[in-house]
């Protein structure tokens, strides 16, 4: 039984309250990324687990095959998606 995106962000929402969450993929094979400053202090691979924590039963059904995770805090994304601009006064 293939996933809906529906589904794979109600699951992180409900282990990460309050995080936001992009998806894309289909079926079986999906990419999430994932804002939470509840990775505050985290390592990526404990991030990760954290995501993959609301995952396990759709592993072991086979219901999910892949969950590609890029997880940042709030922080994290601000200074990633500014970076590169230059203010310029006139």
């Amino acid at each position: 039984m293939a996933m809906a995106a529906g589904e794979v962000v109600a699951r992180i929402e409900k282990t990460l309250p309050g995080a936001a969450v992009d998806v894309e993929g289909a079926d079986c094979n999906f990419s999430v990324t994932v804002i939470s400053d509840m990775f505050e202090g985290l390592l990526p691979v404990k991030r990760q687990q954290r995501v993959l924590d609301g995952f396990t039963d759709v592993f072991a059904s086979g219901d999910l095959h892949a969950l590609t995770i890029k997880a940042f805090t709030s922080r994290e994304w601000e200074a990633k998606n500014t970076a590169g601009f230059v203010q310029i006064s006139l």
